[in-house]
């Protein structure tokens, strides 16, 4: 009796697996990056200087002119256009809390990640303020299929 029950569990589990024809996604990594005056988040190719240049605008918030988000995403068995949400949170000087939610319909190729970039430049940037959260989420429809957040989200 104690097979049976086993084995009917164990069927059971891989009919249930074998039926999930649901989107499955994952958002693999979100790069922030500061955009300069020239719309540029590093000076060439290379990631050290990237990584350097990112830190001397840090350094210097007079000479940024906005913020971009660059997301490496993935998705299975993807029927219709997914959509990619970030939601930033930002203070102004001398301002309550600004929130910006920034959204795209996006479509994965087959078996394949995908890079999405998202940007906050101009006016839209000096009235976030500086950035002190975000949240990027991946919706199929209403349902949420993966969410990656900042420390203090």
């Amino acid at each position: 009796m104690r097979r049976l029950s086993l084995l009917i569990l164990v069927l059971g589990s891989f009919a249930f697996a074998g039926s999930a024809g649901a989107v499955s996604g994952k958002i693999v990594k979100v790069l922030p990056h500061f955009i300069d005056m020239q719309g540029r988040h590093t000076k060439s190719p290379s990631l050290f200087d990237r990584d350097a240049y990112q830190t001397w605008l840090r350094q210097h918030p007079e000479k940024r002119s906005g913020v971009r988000y660059d997301i490496h995403w993935k998705a299975k068995n993807l029927q219709n256009e997914l959509m990619l949400r970030v939601e930033l949170r930002g203070i102004a000087e001398g301002k309550l809390p600004k929130e910006k939610t920034l959204q795209a319909n996006v479509k994965a190729s087959t078996g394949w990640a995908r890079w999405t970039d998202f940007s906050v430049t101009g006016d839209d940037y000096k009235a976030l303020g500086e950035v002190t959260a975000w949240r990027v989420t991946l919706w199929d429809g209403d349902t949420l299929v993966d969410e990656q957040t900042s420390f203090l989200w």
